[in-house]
């Protein structure tokens, strides 16, 4: 763990399994040893599994089971270990604070129903909402393709988000307006290449080390030692991978959508109504935002937009306290 990060260590709050070990699998293992947490009083609970939509989902949870639920989704190449950070000081603030791995992201199981489109994601961030326990007075966090889930999520079950975080993908209507540059198409080459077979045969060759390299590219100077570890067990298996990947081919096939979904993949063109916190690092080497994009614009009354300087795609690691302190400040508005 980087310096100065605390340990997640278990709370006795409720029963829980843990899920241990550098290649995650879906079976459940005793419980690791734990250290004191981190600045915060608040802690983090050893991953425990919960069955919803569908798919069984392991959770990273921290704070007090009856706080408003606060639902971080993470991205791509991630794991639900990239809000170490913000889910003490989400706790610390009173919050349930809940971090699941992704539906195809070992140890949460592969989608029984085959799906990995973003309707399916959204459906999950429902469905977690309601079985956690989750009100009116819920937040959602999302980074990448938490991002763009939260986005849909908000839209499609309005009354069930109060407010929502967003970080590193600017919603679709300012993203519209630099995907099809030269320089985006650039850096979303991996996007088109996750279309091909091609994909199956790179992503798993040791020698070209596509995820760290991805993890250099779009955080320049952050080591992400760690951060690749947890993302290289969460996708050893190449089932899981492939799931990974299945997000990336379901934006452009649609054969590969069920209409189970329509609905909340709908979502995904109604810009969410409550107010909004996007935040952007201006070094980020995956999306490039540039500075005159009216990202406010497309944004409800009461949303904010911050560009955090000397930070990357994966700011809320870079600068886990500058970025924690504006979401805190956010949500308590």
């Amino acid at each position: 763990m980087p310096a100065g990060a605390g340990r997640l260590t278990p709370t006795t709050a409720r029963p829980r399994r843990c899920l241990c070990g550098r290649h995650y699998s879906s079976a459940m293992s005793s419980p690791s040893a734990t250290s004191p947490a981190s600045a915060s009083s608040a802690q983090v609970g050893g991953l425990r599994s919960v069955a919803a939509n569908g798919v069984d989902f392991a959770l990273l949870e921290a704070g007090p089971a009856d706080g408003p639920l606060a639902l971080c989704l993470h991205g791509f190449p991630d794991t639900a270990h990239t809000y170490r950070h913000l889910l003490p000081a989400l706790a610390g603030a009173g919050y349930h604070a809940v971090a699941p791995f992704s539906r195809g992201y070992a140890p949460t199981s592969l989608a029984t129903d085959g799906a990995y489109q973003l309707g399916a994601l959204v459906a999950d961030a429902g469905a977690l909402h309601d079985l956690l326990g989750g009100d009116g007075d819920a937040v959602l966090v999302g980074h990448d393709w938490g991002a763009m889930t939260a986005y849909a999520a908000a839209a499609h079950r309005p009354d069930a988000w109060r407010r929502v975080v967003a970080m590193a993908v600017p919603p679709a209507q300012a993203s519209a307006q630099t995907l099809f540059t030269y320089e985006q198409l650039r850096r979303s080459f991996y996007i088109f290449l996750f279309q091909t077979p091609l994909a199956d045969l790179v992503l798993q060759m040791p020698d070209v080390a596509f995820l760290e390299r991805l993890w250099g590219d779009w955080s320049p100077g952050y080591d992400a030692t760690e951060d690749v570890a947890h993302v290289q067990a969460s996708l050893a298996d190449p089932a899981h991978l492939m799931a990974a990947v299945g997000y990336y081919r379901a934006m452009f096939d649609a054969t590969l959508h069920l209409d189970t979904y329509a609905e909340a993949q709908a979502a995904a063109a109604t810009p969410p109504p409550q107010p909004l916190l996007y935040l952007h690092g201006e070094d980020d080497g995956c999306f490039g935002l540039d500075p005159a994009t009216d990202v406010l614009g497309q944004l409800a009354p009461g949303s904010r937009y911050e560009r955090i300087a000397g930070a990357g795609h994966f700011l809320h690691l870079e600068h886990p306290g500058r970025v924690g302190d504006m979401i805190l400040e956010f949500l308590r508005a």
